[in-house]
């Protein structure tokens, strides 16, 4: 019989990637998520019952300990880039990490592979990062032998950066952004997944920080936005302490609207990550250990960028008949 992977979050932005990955690898693959009505899609993704959905609150022994019984590997890439009344980063990436670890040691499970995140460090600044910190500490407590993969920022036609930056493009002549200067080296998504895929197959433990072959600048991104998306733009590098209060003032609307505006633009702690580069450190182990060659940021973004051209995907129509000679 095929092995079985219990996948935690696996309907979200990283996890249906790896979910699907793990599929065509042959293994059954058990998706735990909060709620399996939405999350249907993934049976797509293998033979009729080979990928299925299933009801799990990682807030809960039972509940985590329930969707595990008989898997041979672990997958946890709950997360949260925002804080909301009902999901907090403590919850979500320290507490409910820990729970999953602590779990599959007690259920004698083979292999975990843990999602964290470049800049996870009990001591960050950032609450973002040091829970994420804390959930790593948490993970190889129980756990050893985990994985743990930290990648930079994650793109990919589903993410909550890129789309973010060129939905921004089309609200006015400025866009204003903060930590203009702050480097990254942003990592596709399905090289993410390609990542959980190696280390599940070669069942290898250890810390692997994910990075793509380009460091860039978030100024000189969301200027491949730009002219992905056919749009010039002044762009506006905002000092830190703006950001700040522009932070201070979308999370008070948010608590004042009980929730109804959710602040999805610029939270304070974002603002506190923005101060350090996002990049793989010297020396860690990382894609190139994995045995994977990542992709460029430049090789992906157009394929769903073209969505915020002024014109849609009419705009190379439009570029192409200006060359038609009379």
């Amino acid at each position: 019989m095929s092995k079985l992977v219990t996948i935690y979050g696996g309907s979200g932005f990283v996890g249906r990637y790896i979910a699907r990955r793990m599929a065509k690898a042959g293994w059954r693959v058990r998706v735990a998520v909060r709620r399996p009505n939405e999350a249907m899609f993934v049976k797509t993704y293998g033979a009729v019952g080979q990928v299925e959905p299933v009801l799990c609150n990682v807030r809960d022994d039972a509940s985590v300990a329930a969707v595990m019984q008989g898997a041979d590997a672990v997958v946890n890439c709950v997360g949260i880039l925002t804080e909301t009344r009902r999901n907090k980063f403590d919850a979500v990436q320290h507490e409910a990490a820990e729970r999953v670890a602590r779990i599959a040691a007690d259920q004698g499970v083979k292999s975990l592979v843990h999602l964290s995140s470049i800049g996870a460090s009990t001591e960050a600044e950032s609450e973002y990062s040091r829970t994420k910190g804390l959930g790593e500490a948490g993970i190889l407590k129980h756990f050893p032998s985990a994985t743990i993969l930290r990648p930079s920022v994650i793109f990919g036609s589903e993410d909550e950066f890129v789309n973010k930056f060129a939905s921004m493009s089309r609200l006015g002549p400025v866009m204003a952004i903060v930590g203009g200067d702050t480097t990254f080296q942003p990592v596709h998504v399905d090289d993410v997944a390609e990542a959980v895929e190696v280390a599940l197959n070669k069942n290898l433990s250890g810390v692997y920080e994910l990075g793509g072959p380009e460091v860039l600048s978030l100024r000189a991104i969301v200027g491949k936005i730009l002219e992905c998306a056919h749009r010039r733009r002044i762009v506006l590098n905002l000092p830190f302490f703006v950001g700040s209060i522009l932070g201070g003032v979308f999370g008070l609307l948010q608590a004042l609207t009980l929730g109804m505006f959710h602040n999805s633009i610029l939270t304070r702690d974002q603002v506190k990550s923005l101060k350090h580069d996002n990049v793989v450190d010297a020396g860690a182990k990382g894609f190139a250990d994995l045995g994977i060659k990542p992709t460029s940021l430049d090789a992906v973004i157009p394929s769903y960028v073209w969505r915020y051209r002024p014109s849609g995907q009419y705009d190379d129509i439009r570029d192409s008949a200006k060359n038609i000679k009379a």
